[in-house]
């Protein structure tokens, strides 16, 4: 697959994430502001847990990742890939991660 093919769809997928989750999301988290509560309404169920807990584990991997390439094939700026998986999640941390990758590293590596 040709580098700028790979760059659209992951920004493409990357963004597109974050848009659904703003669609979905944001109107009713601001209509009552309770982030506890938005949190928890991922685990109502056996299977809405299971997909928070996938989510959040695939966060956590993510998060050792980015502090392993940084040190060891000199990714930079991964930390911004972590805050926006966190919100709005990592489907669109993740995309912006592999697009940092791209870049050229700061010593000359990969």
């Amino acid at each position: 697959m040709p580098l700028a093919v790979y760059r659209l769809l992951l920004i493409l997928l990357g963004g597109g994430f974050a848009v659904a989750f703003a669609v979905m999301v944001l109107p009713p988290l601001l209509q009552d502001p309770d982030i506890i509560g938005a949190f928890a309404a991922g685990f109502v169920n056996p299977y809405a847990s299971g997909y928070a807990l996938d989510a959040i584990l695939c966060w956590c991997v993510l998060a050792v990742w980015v502090v392993h390439e940084a040190r060891s094939a000199g990714v930079r700026h991964g930390w911004i890939a972590l805050v926006l998986g966190v919100a709005p999640g990592v489907a669109t941390g993740f995309a912006v991660y592999l697009l940092l990758r791209t870049r050229p590293a700061r010593d000359g590596r990969g």
